[in-house]
């Protein structure tokens, strides 16, 4: 794998760490600028909501000038945005900072994707892509608990200065380790708007909304699950993330191992795999050392469809792959919000606090059932794609140099003549 990768997987270990790593030091941020809770957790939404709108936006604007050079350019406005959340004077202020740190986001992994893609042989690309997005898995299994215990300690600035300084890192390394590449020529608008009329584009994104919601429809509730379900105590939920973290990185490079070569089936399996691991979670949710390994399956099956999923996009958008791309990325902070917000219904209904298992398991089966769909109309259009390549047959009443057959010949061969006696 080219050292280009490793300036994209730093980057995307800042960009990890600086999502996740607020909702462990909310309580701190919220007693700073002595708002609420709630209040304070619009940190998360805004961030969310800034990747989503952000992503297109900023993919569109990256198309006049060269990849590379965009990709510096977002990880500029991403040092920006964790600076001004780390001065931040009032609550306002610092919502703004996640909002421009947030729109980096989407289009960052979008470019990446493709960047890491063109970088290596075409029966490596889900590799290259999944070994960009370890980055992001190893910022949960390093960075949010780092950055978690920093802030406690140290006051929450002091968390977002230093993910401001891997940021410059990120920057100095693509500035240095990834090659330049021509600038996208004839991208215009509805160019790359076109290629959302594919179905296979927008069933690949479906099932990004779909599998990877399933994923954080337990996980943002983990911790009233794990404290009032399971009996764990509160400060053994960060290493409860930790091992979720560590299903992520082993499920992000399976995915991109085995997307490469069979993507469909590796797509079955994650999301198959996926649902009924978080049906069992409303079980296995019980019991501390069975909760604790079904959180390893849930994140190692919930990033094994991540490489699989980006790949399936940039193939299915190979006339405008960058925005499709940088879209997908959206779709997966949009499926957060979508589990986060329907998880949050359940509970409030009285359904417990392991209710949203049972979401996330439908969710995941039907991103599951999308998939074969997928698949299936792949596999009708392969079959009339042969079938309008095979010759045709000579048809009846037709020579073999397209010449018109006497009506009486065709009537001497296709009529047997009783005249004449069968012999051995």
């Amino acid at each position: 794998m080219p050292l280009a990768l490793l300036a994209l997987a730093i980057g995307a270990f800042g960009i990890g760490t600086t999502e996740f790593v607020i909702m462990g030091l909310l309580p701190e941020v919220a007693a700073d600028f002595q708002v609420s809770i709630p209040t304070a957790g619009f940190l998360v939404t805004g961030y969310a909501l800034g990747v989503v709108l952000g992503a297109p936006l900023m993919t569109f604007l990256g198309t006049r000038v060269t990849r590379k050079r965009m990709l510096m350019l977002l990880m500029g406005l991403f040092i920006i945005g964790n600076v001004v959340s780390a001065l931040a004077p009032v609550f306002g202020v610092m919502l703004a900072g996640r909002v421009i740190a947030s729109l980096a986001h989407g289009a960052f992994f979008g470019i990446g994707s493709v960047v890491a893609a063109d970088l290596v042989a075409p029966e490596k690309k889900a590799g290259a892509i999944a070994m960009m997005f370890t980055g992001l898995t190893v910022a949960n299994v390093v960075g949010v608990p780092l950055g978690t215990f920093v802030g406690q300690s140290l006051g929450w600035r002091v968390t977002f200065v230093v993910v401001a300084g891997l940021g410059v890192l990120g920057l100095l390394g693509v500035a240095k380790l990834v090659p330049e590449q021509p600038k996208p020529q004839g991208v215009r608008l509805r160019h790359e708007l076109a290629a959302f009329s594919n179905v296979q584009v927008l069933l690949a994104m479906a099932m990004t909304v779909l599998g990877f919601g399933g994923v954080f429809a337990a996980v943002t509730y983990i911790t009233p699950m794990m404290t009032e379900t399971a009996g764990y105590a509160a400060s053994s939920v960060t290493w409860l993330l930790v091992l979720f973290g560590l299903g992520m990185v082993g499920g992000n490079l399976l995915g991109g191992r085995f997307a490469d070569r069979h993507l469909m089936p590796m797509l079955y399996v994650s999301l198959g795999g996926l649902a009924l691991v978080l049906a069992l979670f409303t079980v296995t949710a019980h019991n501390k050392l069975s909760a604790a390994v079904t959180i390893v399956l849930i994140g190692g099956l919930g990033f094994a469809t991540v490489p699989p999923l980006q790949k399936r996009v940039l193939d299915q958008a190979a006339g405008a792959p960058t925005l499709a791309s940088a879209v997908n990325i959206g779709a997966f902070n949009l499926g957060n919000a979508l589990s986060a917000w329907l998880g949050g219904i359940v509970i409030a209904a009285g359904f417990g606090y392991t209710a949203p298992n049972w979401v996330g398991a439908v969710l995941a089966a039907s991103a599951l059932l999308l998939a074969v769909l997928s698949g299936a109309l792949e596999r009708r259009k392969a079959v009339r794609g042969l079938l309008s390549s095979a010759p045709p047959s000579a048809a009846a009443g037709s020579s073999a140099a397209g010449e018109p057959v006497p009506a009486a010949s065709v009537s001497a061969v296709s009529e047997p003549e009783a005249s004449v006696p069968i012999t051995r």
